[in-house]
């Protein structure tokens, strides 16, 4: 499944899904429903020691994707009908859905098999996740720094999506491309921490959170983080 994301179209995103035939072992044996994987195993040894799992990747041509190694849907706690060959196929496409919490934003629902080896039919379940949560820039509470490739601001503000915990935060600095001085007014010292959980948080600085003077200007962004994911940014 490729898709462009709704949210920014020039992204393309992958889910597929990665097939792993661990052969039979003690470990295989340890996992959920013994004595059916052993009656699949009697019809192909694959069929019962096959796993699988979602993975993701992205790109910003349609052709060249970067894979993250990690699962993005890992089988689970069930305890029944995951840990086996024909479990978690993701199924095309993310639909935007209401959160169960009163006044809370819209999350991202998506949809991988389950049940393969059961009855007449394959059932979905569904997961969610917040927008734009694919991949964090994520540090610990003792803190971590990265610094952004050049972009070139078209807009008057800098928005944020943004998880932290109650003793974390982030904070972010304006850097001229191919310098590491900060712009004035725009330094680590001027930002007010940005604090809480956010998918559209204004970043501010002591004076003001008004970009539109450097509009066109190509500028780097450090970022401080503690104990906080940075899911997505943008110039609004």
């Amino acid at each position: 499944m490729i898709i462009p994301y709704f949210r920014a179209p020039h992204i393309f995103l992958g889910f597929p899904t990665r097939y792993i035939d661990r052969g039979w072992s003690d470990a295989i044996e340890d996992l959920p429903e013994l004595e059916h994987r052993r009656q699949r195993a009697n019809v192909g040894e694959r069929c019962g020691t096959a796993l699988m799992d979602t993975m993701f990747m992205s790109s910003h041509d349609g052709h060249t994707f970067d894979l993250w190694p990690e699962s993005f849907i890992r089988p689970g706690l069930r305890p029944q009908d995951n840990w086996v060959y024909g479990d978690n196929f993701p199924a095309w496409g993310l639909v935007t859905t209401k959160s169960m919490f009163a006044g809370a934003p819209d999350e991202i629902s998506m949809y991988a098999t389950e049940g393969y080896w059961r009855g007449d039919s394959i059932a979905l379940r569904r997961y969610t996740m917040r927008l734009d949560g694919f991949a964090s820039v994520q540090a610990p509470l003792s803190g971590g720094e990265i610094i952004t490739k050049p972009l070139i601001s078209e807009g008057n503000e800098l928005v944020l999506n943004f998880s932290a915990s109650a003793a974390g935060s982030i904070r972010v600095e304006l850097l001229r491309d191919q310098m590491d001085m900060p712009i004035e007014g725009f330094g680590m010292e001027d930002c007010i921490e940005v604090l809480g959980d956010d998918l559209d948080r204004v970043v501010r600085w002591s004076g003001g959170n008004d970009l539109s003077s450097l509009s066109g200007v190509p500028l780097r962004l450090r970022f401080i983080l503690k104990d906080a994911d940075l899911y997505s940014l943008r110039f609004r």
